[in-house]
């Protein structure tokens, strides 16, 4: 190995020259094999250094630590289904016909498609999640969005004899919601692609009639146009609460005869994969012997100082790959391991934060849809901050003046209930009526348009390697080597950490950029 060290005189920046001569190639029978091949592992100590100045990376390597055995890796998502039996009706069988009749041709059909109690009717539906894996769609994300009716979509858990909520409105165009039919499924048809669209035939007879309202909701002026504006199809933009539940038709249960057979049945594939990879971390220090043995006057041990050093640099530079690598592989067979900004921005739920313009309210309509019960309980979630946005968070939810007006119009929406110390980092909790947030200022986010990073510990794992007896999660080489036509020995320590990111579940991370 030639000698790419250098080294020199701590005091002087100048590189002594006998001791930045050329080295012939690393090995010989000079080399102390014994020592260089022994290995120091360090483990957690590195995440103990300067805890405040890398709060994701002391979070994962505390509490999301699990070992991997092979530096390319492979995980099981499981996504539930209970919460999905819903799909959006896009067209009808009008009354006298035998044919599909799309939504947004025959709006005039649609009252007539319905008119009491016991009336049959014929309803195509479809849906906007992947049945292998039930993998959905993630607010504000159109990477790999997932349209109503695209493939893979086709509703699988329609069945005869079961009970289907038809929302309906009384505002022409469907608009708003009114109320509810219920239809009594008699039979369902599969395998249909109707406008383009995957779908299914349900065919019944109505159980309840809203007689006030009889706009059906799904109906939208350009095939299914949630806006309501008729400029696309994309739902993974709007928002579940406030405009797709409105226009889903959900099984509400089943209702059978007495003494009647076994009922059909169906099962779901909840189970998707994904696959993450190692990235090799490498900080070198080197440092002669003599010099190890020479006192100083303001710190006695150079060798101490500068190994302390190297620790926080090292994890600095694990830390700034964690947040903004990207996952990849490099002709020359590099690994770089999923960073958790890249991640977030190409799966997670994205968000436009300017706090110049970002009132309190139009932060919880964010933090709902991110929030959302169907897919994101939210109880590991950490939210990182960029310094500006920590101090902005402070000052909505923070001072008791500025968040408690004893009036009428008292209020306490967003309100600091306590700091706190979790595993050495500082944590401000804000509640809020969608639950506490934990929140840390981390410094690299600092000049990024990257302001808040809202991260699901529970979904996100530090995977260091691991196997055979050899731990490869920040360990420490050590060697002394003689550089040739000198003779002078030298210390050769080389720390290396190699580790992955896995991320899963995107619907839970997500972030707000400027």
């Amino acid at each position: 190995m030639a000698d790419i060290f250098n080294l020199g005189a701590p005091s002087n920046a100048i590189s002594d020259d006998g001791l930045g001569a050329t080295g012939g190639p690393r090995g010989g029978q000079d080399l102390d094999t014994g020592v260089l091949r022994r290995k120091f592992n360090f483990g957690d100590r590195v995440s103990e250094l300067s805890i405040a100045q890398d709060p994701f990376f002391r979070f994962v390597s505390k509490v999301s630590k699990q070992a991997t055995d092979d530096p390319a890796f492979k995980f099981t998502e499981k996504r539930g289904s209970y919460h999905k039996r819903y799909a959006y009706i896009i067209g009808f069988v009008a009354d006298g016909s035998d044919t599909f009749t799309d939504a947004s041709l025959s709006r005039s059909d649609s009252a007539a498609a319905v008119t009491a109690v016991g009336q049959n009717v014929e309803l195509y539906m479809a849906t906007d999640y992947e049945s292998s894996g039930n993998i959905q769609n993630v607010f504000g994300q159109s990477n790999a969005k997932i349209d109503v009716g695209a493939s893979g979509t086709e509703p699988a858990f329609f069945l005869p004899g079961q009970l289907v909520k038809i929302p309906v409105s009384s505002t022409a165009g469907g608009g708003g919601n009114g109320g509810y039919h219920v239809m009594k499924v008699s039979s369902v048809v599969s395998g249909l692609t109707s406008d383009g669209k995957e779908s299914v035939k349900l065919v019944g007879s109505i159980v309840k009639f809203e007689s006030g309202a009889n706009e059906l909701s799904s109906f939208f002026d350009n095939d299914f146009d949630p806006a309501g504006d008729g400029s696309d199809e994309d739902v993974h933009d709007q928002s579940v609460h406030g405009v797709l539940e409105a226009s889903r038709s959900y099984v509400v249960g089943s209702a059978f005869a007495e003494g009647s057979g076994y009922p059909e049945t169906w099962k779901d594939q909840p189970y998707g994969t994904g696959y993450g990879q190692t990235q090799i971390w490498k900080t070198s220090m080197a440092m002669t012997n003599s010099m190890r043995a020479t006192q100083l006057k303001y710190e006695q041990n150079e060798w101490s100082r500068i190994w302390r050093e190297k620790l926080i640099e090292h994890k600095w530079d694990i830390e700034q790959s964690l947040l903004f690598g990207s996952q990849y592989t490099d002709g020359d067979g590099i690994q770089y391991t999923q960073g958790a900004v890249d991640f977030a921005m190409n799966f997670g739920n994205k968000f436009d934060l300017d706090i110049d313009d970002k009132t309190a309210d139009d932060f919880l309509d964010d933090m709902s849809n991110y929030l959302d019960p169907r897919y994101n309980t939210g109880s590991g979630s950490v939210f990182f901050c960029s310094t500006e946005v920590y101090n902005w968070l402070h000052k909505l939810g923070g001072y008791f003046k500025n968040n408690l007006e004893l009036s009428e119009n008292y209020r306490a929406d967003m309100a600091i209930t306590g700091k706190k110390k979790v595993f050495g980092v500082d944590i401000t909790t804000i509640s809020t009526p969608y639950g506490d947030m934990n929140v840390a200022r981390n410094i690299h986010l600092d000049g990024t348009n990257i302001k808040i990073l809202g991260l699901n510990m529970n979904y996100c794992k530090y995977r260091p390697l691991a196997g055979n007896g050899l731990n490869r999660d920040t360990s420490v080489y050590v060697g002394v080597q003689t550089l040739e036509n000198s003779g002078i020995d030298r210390r050769v320590d080389l720390i290396l950490t190699e580790a992955g990111m896995q991320w899963e579940m995107p619907e839970c991370h997500a972030v707000w950029t400027a």
